[in-house]
């Protein structure tokens, strides 16, 4: 059956949703809420005898989180395929994500260990839907338009993220425009906020979005894991066939590392090093989710105009540039001047590095093998955001300080772009045609 708008909207709309927990919870609230406050900011936490700074601790939970759902991803991946239920997984870790954010809302000073569980499971459930949503990529697009469809998600995204995001700043900051007392409104209260949104607006994607997969176990024997396990370790024996996919995985692997740790961080590195408040780094989000919107967009048409190789190669050098910059912060204006500057040319490139890659794995991947080869991606983003945060929050407990360990991140857009540059687009169109045996 051919594929209709509505189906369209349906996915692009789960972008929407669950961009609210890239956000607030991920980028903007609870990050820089569970580093400083929770976890005590530079008097840090008490673990195992060991004195940890508040933000290592923070990232040390984002690295499990994204370990586990890294080992997660590709059997899973297959389990759907064999399934012909990447819908019905995508539904399931949605709950759980919606449930376990919801939670968080009882997270308060001091509730380190009960914030970091939460925390985990909600990300794990976040990461793990997102395997099944970018599976649904390939079927709902042609080669000729998946990037614009990839950079719709992306910009429908940074609108929802940022709508949550501005009603987030008014509850705090001015919950009278909401016909609420002054302070009525917790920094609590976002977290659950989150959890309705994403519970709301998650809905048309269940409604509209179509399973197209066909089941390739007969009905009566649903043995889905053992299935699974037999088509992972079949696709691990053969992925040496997709040559160009295994090369831009490596490249992906590394170079997204450093924009998930640079999302990761951006706002506590707002507050501890610029001494910037709540209000502050919501408003400095906002309008990097309003150019981010743009940005998507714009990518979405120049990799389907110049190649997605090309624009992900663009974007890699800006984000090289907004390294370099952070790390030598107020060598033209002052700091914080500099920091909304460099905010701006992040929202530029944000997703559209991010939605350029997920098309030019769409265009590599088999149609028959979508959501295990996603997987793989998925595996590759989970991996980077292990090492990324991991290495950063590590640094930052040896030296005590944030922008210490900026310029990490610099070797993973240079390494990841030199990997990238190997990828030849055409071949990996050609090796898409071969079948998994």
């Amino acid at each position: 059956m051919p594929v209709t708008k509505r189906e369209i909207f349906g996915w692009a709309m789960y972008d929407f949703a669950n961009s609210a927990f890239a956000t607030t919870i991920l980028a903007v609230i609870f990050n820089q809420y569970f580093a400083t406050v929770v976890a005590g900011g530079e008097r840090g936490v008490d673990i195992f005898g060991f004195r940890l700074h508040g933000a290592s601790f923070f990232t040390f939970s984002v690295a499990l989180s994204m370990a586990i759902s890294a080992v997660l991803a590709p059997f899973l991946g297959a389990v759907a395929d064999a399934s012909a239920s990447k819908k019905r997984f995508l539904m399931v870790f949605c709950y759980i994500a919606v449930l376990f954010t919801g939670l968080l809302y009882f997270v308060r000073e001091g509730n380190y260990w009960r914030g970091a569980v939460f925390f985990i499971i909600a990300n794990i459930g976040f990461a793990g839907g997102n395997v099944y949503y970018n599976a649904f990529l390939p079927e709902i697009s042609s080669d000729q338009n998946i990037g614009r469809i990839s950079g719709l998600g992306w910009a429908l995204g940074y609108i929802g993220g940022g709508v949550l995001l501005g009603i987030n700043l008014i509850m705090l900051k001015y919950p009278g425009w909401l016909g609420f007392p002054a302070q009525y409104f917790t920094i609590q209260d976002c977290f659950l906020s989150v959890a309705l949104w994403w519970l709301i607006f998650s809905l048309p994607t269940f409604l509209f979005l179509r399973e197209k997969g066909q089941e390739s176990l007969p009905s009566f024997e649903k043995k889905y894991f053992r299935e699974g396990y037999r088509r992972l370790r079949r696709t691990f024996q053969r992925i040496k066939t997709f040559r160009e996919l295994t090369k831009f995985l490596a490249a992906y692997i590394i170079y997204n590392d450093g924009i998930e740790t640079v999302i990761v961080m951006a706002s506590i590195f707002g507050v501890q090093v610029l001494g910037m408040e709540t209000g502050e780094i919501i408003l400095f989000f906002l309008m990097i989710q309003g150019i981010a919107f743009f940005g998507s967009l714009i990518f979405g048409f120049l990799a389907d105009e110049i190649g997605n190789k090309k624009a992900v190669m663009i974007s890699l050098g800006i984000w090289s540039l907004i390294v370099i910059w952070a790390f030598k912060l107020g060598i033209i204006w002052d700091p914080k001047t500099e920091y909304w500057i460099l905010g701006a040319l992040a929202g530029m490139v944000m997703g559209g590095s991010q939605a350029a890659s997920r098309s030019l794995q769409g265009i590599f991947t088999p149609d028959a093998n979508s959501a295990e080869f996603f997987g793989f991606f998925a595996v590759s983003g989970k991996f980077a955001s292990v090492f990324g945060p991991l290495i950063y929050g590590i640094l930052i407990a040896i030296t005590g300080s944030v922008q210490s360990g900026i310029l990490s991140v610099l070797a993973f857009f240079i390494v990841g772009g030199i990997l990238l540059w190997t990828v030849n687009e055409k071949k990996g169109i050609e090796e898409k045609q071969k079948p998994v045996l």
